[in-house]
């Protein structure tokens, strides 16, 4: 009977670790399986070139004790009550789900979009700690929040993460942003659903955004059959950075209807190309989207007067994401674009084929003139 109960308990405990798992659908950078007074939080490979990194956090209630088999280092007591975010896409995350009161420190507050959090930073209750080598370690460890939301483009073995480890200072890794699939990017809310004891209001969030986002990527699909030859982005210098065609924004152009010029290329970072190359490629371009920080078409001139001759330039089908802009650069298309897919969705698909969608204002993007 012993025997058959052990079995029968380790059966309930695999199944339940089956059932969790799903709590992450389609995000490939992390998972969650939740237990009665803790959740394990396992995040994978959150920076460029990582490979078979696994990340371990144990999130335990306030309430309860830490399972004493748990290492303390890797223990988050949740509900987190203060966070410093080092990207403003956490914060809009954290914004959605009502909690911004806990945000007490950001990486670079020039570029966050959101008004309150401006505010907040003007009235000192939300402190720019700096970011990489120019991270404010002093300032971070006067703050004392309950965790610090890295921006994963480093290493946890660098030398300001190590630092702060060893004073106490709990870090958690966030790759979101090497999600290559929109609807996966979304999915990092349940991450802060589960910071912040609201897994019910995040699964919601995101199950919506879902229904939204293929709705529109339906109707699309359905009522459209040309698609327009896409360019993205700006050079730098003499050479032109390109998303993959296993990119975030190439899957968002897909389901928008459209032909991304580099759709069958694949990589992990973004391809450089010498402007020449693009430029030949793009003779035929129909639109341009994502001009870097073009404003006007006389910017796009001055970085390469050859670029003037494109088609896309030609017809005026010049389009850029930066509608919802702050003086001190602050783009809402980075910050909530990344939990409000089809919006930018819609806007794409918008502009690709004009009626589609009658009556539809652009919300992200905006028609360079």
């Amino acid at each position: 009977m012993l025997i058959s109960c052990h079995a029968d308990h380790k059966k309930m405990e695999d199944e339940k670790q089956d059932t969790d798992n799903h709590i992450v659908k389609t995000a490939k950078g992390f998972s969650i399986i939740k237990y009665e007074n803790y959740s394990i939080l396992t995040v994978t490979d959150p920076w460029q070139g990582a490979e078979g990194i696994k990340l371990v956090y144990y999130l335990v209630k306030r309430d309860s004790p830490a399972p004493p088999e748990i290492p303390a280092e890797k223990v988050i007591f949740v509900p987190v009550g203060s966070i410093v975010c080092m990207s403003t896409t956490h914060a809009g995350m954290i914004n959605a789900l009502g909690e911004s009161e806990s945000i007490t420190g950001i990486s670079t507050a020039g570029y966050a979009y959101s008004e309150e959090i401006t505010v907040r930073v003007k009235q000192g209750t939300i402190s720019e700690v700096g970011y990489e080598t120019s991270l404010n370690q002093e300032l971070i460890i006067k703050l004392s929040p309950d965790l610090v939301m890295m921006y994963g483009i480093g290493s946890e073995s660098s030398g300001h993460v190590n630092k702060l480890n060893e004073l106490g200072i709990k870090i958690m890794f966030n790759g979101d942003y090497l999600e290559t699939d929109p609807l996966a990017k979304a999915e990092w809310i349940k991450m802060f659903g589960a910071l912040y004891c609201k897994e019910e209001l995040a699964d919601s969030i995101y199950n919506k955004e879902v229904n939204d986002y293929n709705a529109i990527r339906d109707y699309v699909k359905e009522n459209t059959e040309s698609k327009p030859l896409v360019l993205l982005g700006l050079p730098f210098k003499d050479t032109w950075f390109i998303s993959p065609g296993n990119s975030f924004v190439s899957k968002l152009i897909e389901d928008a209807g459209g032909n991304y010029l580099w759709k069958n290329t694949s990589s992990s970072v973004s391809m450089p190309y010498g402007l020449e190359n693009v430029y030949i490629a793009a003779m035929n371009a129909d639109y341009w989207l994502n001009i870097g920080t073009v404003i006007n078409s006389d910017d796009i001139s001055l970085v390469d007067n050859r670029l003037a001759d494109l088609k896309c330039f030609r017809n005026g089908n010049l389009y850029n994401n930066n509608k919802r802009i702050t003086e001190t650069g602050g783009n809402d298309y980075w910050e909530s674009g990344a939990l409000w897919p089809h919006l930018i969705l819609k806007d794409m698909a918008s502009i690709l084929h004009p009626g589609l969608f009658s009556g539809h204002e652009l919300y992200y993007y905006r028609k360079v003139n």
